[in-house]
């Protein structure tokens, strides 16, 4: 079973980060539909900015979790597949403007 995570911009350029277990963009035609009432029901339209496939749901779980807990830099940075920045962007190692 393959799971997804993903992050979108929303309308008012803040990100929302998810899981599906569907496929992507039936999960983002859901978003822009509104068919759930939630954090980007009232922040249409949304777009699709970055997502990764995982194998297993504890690990998509985990991911999601952790991207969650991170900066709007450090988000910007992994849809820009800057992976070497993010260890800078870290909440202990960077400085916050």
């Amino acid at each position: 079973m393959e799971v997804i995570v993903y992050i979108l911009r929303c309308s008012d350029g803040s990100y929302y980060t998810g899981l599906t277990k569907q496929e992507i963009e039936a999960r983002v035609w859901e978003h822009n539909a509104g068919i759930y009432d939630g954090y980007t029901s009232k922040r249409r339209p949304v777009e699709l900015m970055f997502h990764e496939v995982y194998d297993r749901i504890i690990d998509a779980i985990a991911r999601e979790r952790q991207i969650k807990g991170w900066s709007r830099r450090k988000k910007e940075a992994l849809i820009a597949l800057d992976y070497e920045a993010l260890p800078a962007l870290s909440r202990r190692g960077s400085t916050r403007k």
